[in-house]
């Protein structure tokens, strides 16, 4: 089975280890642009080694922002700030993915470390789109209801988002159908109580993901990857659940998909989660075995020996480090000392680096 620090190729791409960064919303935009925040936030972690990095929810529509400080890729002026992210971290040898998303029903709130509530028009806020005229929790606003007309917008938009990530430089895409936001609504049949041909059955609920797949691969050039970000579970009975991810990810390859990104959670606002050290892992194992696609695990993984025998035991091809790489921007550097593997470290930090480091 693969190493930590083993290349895996993904389609025209070769990824220098099996590390990626997660995206992690840092609410720090203005009207959709990345900032200076975004940039030295990125550069960092891609100096620091990581062979991937998913950028955070980046909305492919206004209306489809989790928080007026999201990043958006729906106007040609966020393009050019998201090419300097992707330009820098790719001349330090990182690969860094837009993850295409939208928030549906849980748009127009505040940032992730304030209390959780949806802004008042007085604020700036907006109502959200869902499937259903479902509120996420007590006392949030109530959702728009999307019409059939109204859902083939959204996979326009995300099309159009898929070519304003190739225009930025991009070397890959992930498209976000995870943590109760808008796509991974309709797959459930807790938030999706639809009728027509986008709700009730397996197939209609997973329509919309599959037809903004097809559209996001249309505008993505073929030599390049493209994942996608699902949560394997609702936690909830009678929720979106494991094996409805298995059947789902069975069909993502023939739609062109390279990747299922395994998270869980985020429909519902107090799931009983049984979380603890890799409490995904097992996910992504029964994905990548039963579905036969490559998988990332992720969720508090903060060892490198833990990392390496996520790898080593083929629970998945890719390790996503998120809380512990906050903490420590250079973590594959110290796993790669930790495990006695050799690392690039950058030339100007070479005076710092152990016996045998390579720079770049």
């Amino acid at each position: 089975m693969a190493h930590l620090f083993e290349p895996l190729p993904l389609r025209g791409i070769v990824l220098k280890n099996r590390i990626g960064v997660p995206p992690m919303c840092q609410y720090s935009a203005r009207d959709g642009i990345a900032s200076d925040w975004h940039f030295v936030h990125y550069g960092s972690r891609a100096v620091g080694g990581a062979a991937l990095i998913i950028m955070e929810a980046t909305a492919v529509a206004a209306e489809g922002r989790i928080t007026l400080g999201d990043i958006g890729i729906w106007d040609e002026r966020q393009v050019g700030p998201l090419a300097r992210i992707a330009s820098f971290a790719q001349a330090q040898g990182c690969v860094v993915a837009v993850q295409l998303a939208h928030a549906g029903r849980k748009a127009g709130g505040v940032a992730g470390w304030l209390p959780q509530r949806t802004l008042g028009a007085d604020e700036g806020g907006w109502v959200g789109v869902a499937p259903s005229a479902l509120a996420f929790a007590e006392g949030q606003a109530l959702p728009h209801e999307l019409t059939t007309s109204e859902i083939r917008q959204v996979v326009e938009q995300f099309g159009a988002g898929a070519r304003r990530a190739r225009e930025a430089g991009f070397q890959a895409v992930e498209v976000h159908a995870a943590h109760g936001f808008l796509l991974h609504q309709f797959l459930s049949p807790l938030s999706n109580l639809r009728s027509d041909a986008y709700g009730g059955s397996f197939s209609a609920r997973t329509r919309l993901l599959r037809e903004v797949v097809a559209a996001v691969r249309e505008q993505w050039p073929e030599r390049l990857p493209l994942l996608v970000r699902l949560s394997a579970t609702d936690w909830v009975d009678g929720g979106w659940d494991l094996e409805s991810t298995v059947e789902l990810s069975r069909g993502l390859g023939a739609l062109g998909v390279d990747l299922v990104d395994v998270s869980s959670g985020g429909l519902v606002p107090t799931p009983a989660i049984e979380d603890g050290p890799g409490f995904q892992t097992a996910f992504a194992a029964r994905v990548r075995r039963e579905a036969g696609i490559a998988t990332a695990a992720v969720g508090f993984i903060t060892a490198a020996e833990q990392a390496d025998h996520v790898l080593r035991s083929g629970q998945a091809d890719l390790v996503l480090v998120g809380r512990e790489i906050l903490r420590q921007p250079y973590w594959p550097l110290a796993a790669a000392s930790a495990l006695g593997q050799p690392a690039d470290w950058p030339s100007q930090y070479l005076r710092a680096a152990p016996a045998g480091a390579v720079g770049r």
